[in-house]
């Protein structure tokens, strides 16, 4: 039996950054570990890079239809998105549905989406500089996945904002910085939920009145099985798309942030090399682990670590406890830009690695090639503030010094 400490749905603890010695503890002691939830039901985590890849690698055993999240959706036990969203679908629907939403993500995207980004960032930093400083949280690392919308969706910069503020609601909304916290969490998440909806659904009539070839035209456009998609499982993958790419990217740049400068050394050595960069945004990407962990429910009875997993059973794959397993990473808690290899899991694995990692690399390095190249300064000028979540480990708030040159 584990300690009572162990508790993984405890969102303050994640949001004080005290979860690392609580998953290297499951990691060490029971790397296949029963947690039970207080409902009577529970499930299992998966903390060693070993198991947790070959979790992601088994589809057939390890499914992902039954929501990505622990918890499912208000008022239902099982995730209303299972089987719909791309995240929450199983080959070979998975499989389909990936091959059309891909096109949203093609060379010629990624690079038209790359120069709105690199403006966008330019900008932000701009107007930041000429105050001296300010709160890159909200200021400037939202123009990532602003510039992603931009160009995938075909808005303007106002309502990928205003789609940005939705999905940091729904992600936090047991955060105060986000949301009211009285009343009912879950008929709280649902409401934001329906907002965002409503958002795509404008888009969806506009788009089939006028169509073009952004991601929503595409979705439009799909047949499997020579049937159209559902209206929601389009506003369900518009969805998928919104919340991977805006809470993700934007809160491992402001991670980035934070752990450059808390190790001047590492950020010294990027600015001598800057061959270091691409090694640098991959070490980001694993010591932030933004991604904490995603779900899967077991397809069938598997034993895993002398345990008996039982068909049915939610099986939860730590991202986070992964990226630090000295099993695959000499020196684990040692950030280090130059890193290599480095098999982190942020972008998970198989046929369920994120769709939109190729683009989600491009505007991280742009970030910070940017901030290089300019010759930027950074410290932090206060409480950095975290997200009060255990799915996402972002950062609220980042106030910092920045001088350029």
């Amino acid at each position: 039996m584990m300690p009572d400490l162990i508790d993984l749905t405890d969102v303050d603890v994640f949001a004080r950054g005290e979860h690392h010695p609580m998953l290297q503890r499951l990691r060490e002691t029971d790397p296949v570990h029963w947690h039970p939830l207080p409902e009577g039901t529970g499930f299992w985590a998966l903390t060693r890079h070993s198991d947790v890849t070959a979790a992601y690698l088994d589809h057939g055993a390890f499914l992902s239809s039954g929501g990505a999240m622990i918890g499912g959706s208000y008022r239902n036990e099982a995730d209303s998105a299972a089987g719909r969203m791309l995240v929450s679908s199983d080959p070979p629907r998975h499989r389909l549905l990936r091959q059309h939403m891909h096109r949203a993500f093609s060379p010629t995207a990624v690079d038209r989406i790359a120069q709105r980004v690199t403006a966008l960032v330019d900008d932000a930093l701009d107007t930041v500089l000429a105050d001296g400083g300010g709160d890159f949280a909200t200021q400037i690392s939202p123009q990532l996945p602003a510039g992603a919308l931009m160009g995938m969706m075909d808005i303007g910069h106002a309502d990928a904002l205003a789609l940005i503020d939705m999905t940091r609601r729904m992600i936090g909304f047991r955060d105060s910085s986000y949301v009211e916290l009285s009343g009912d969490e879950r008929l709280r998440l649902a409401t934001i939920q329906a907002e965002i909806f409503e958002f795509f659904y404008d888009l969806l009539l506009a788009r089939r009145a006028h169509p073009g070839s952004d991601l929503i035209s595409e979705l439009a456009a799909v047949e499997i099985n020579g049937r159209r998609l559902p209206e929601e499982d389009i506003l369900y993958n518009c969805l998928n798309v919104a919340v991977g790419g805006n809470e993700t990217t934007s809160h491992t740049a402001s991670s980035g942030m934070v752990a450059l400068a808390d190790h001047p050394d590492q950020l010294a050595r990027l600015r001598d090399d800057h061959r270091l960069l691409d090694t640098a945004v991959n070490e980001i990407l694993r010591w932030s682990s933004t991604n904490a962990y995603v779900q899967r429910i077991a397809a069938r009875d598997i034993e895993a670590a002398g345990k008996q997993i039982q068909r049915g059973d939610s099986v939860t794959l730590w991202n986070v406890a992964a990226n630090r397993d000295p099993e695959q990473f000499p020196d684990p808690d040692r950030f280090d830009v130059g890193r290599s290899p480095n098999r982190h899991l942020s972008y998970g694995s198989g046929i369920h690695r994120c769709i939109g990692a190729v683009l989600a690399h491009v505007e991280l390095t742009i970030l910070f090639k940017r901030l290089i190249e300019r010759g930027v300064r950074w410290d932090l000028a206060g409480e950095v503030r975290r997200v009060r979540s255990n799915f996402i480990l972002g950062i609220s708030s980042l106030p910092i010094h920045l001088t350029a040159p």
